[in-house]
């Protein structure tokens, strides 16, 4: 038995469209097909490859979401990254991600991790959620 790689992660959020835009204009990815749960949400591509699942929590109507995926989150406490402390992506193009970031107004923060040559770039998605977004130099 073996783990071949992380396949995905699923974020619960009442901020579905915040969420969209944040991870489709800000970081890259592209949305794409996803089965029709009863709640809403909505699947991110990168290469042809569902990497973030959003759950949309709706609090007017939850009841699709509970009897799939349980009742998690529904009270605001799907805000930030709970016992994990962030998401790592792989990237490329350092500069046009740090010069994209400026430009939209986002914060980050950035670091070189030592005697490896990579560098990395900390972000915040709308929910509290940290990404750590990697790049070779």
């Amino acid at each position: 038995m073996a783990i071949d790689r992380l396949d995905h992660y699923s974020i619960r959020t009442t901020k579905l469209a915040e969420t969209e835009r944040f991870y489709v204009d800000l970081i890259g990815l592209e949305v794409g097909p996803r089965p029709s749960f009863p709640f809403p949400g909505v699947w991110l591509y990168r290469n042809g490859i569902a990497v973030v699942h959003v759950v949309g929590i709706d609090p007017e109507d939850s009841a699709g979401l509970v009897a799939y995926l349980g009742d998690k989150g529904l009270d605001g406490a799907a805000d930030g990254t709970g016992s994990i402390d962030h998401v790592a992506f792989l990237c490329s193009d350092l500069d046009g991600m740090r010069a994209h970031f400026s430009a939209s107004g986002v914060a980050f923060r950035e670091r070189a991790v030592p005697n490896i040559a990579l560098h990395q770039i900390f972000l915040e998605d709308p929910n509290g959620v940290t990404l750590e977004l990697n790049f070779r130099v």
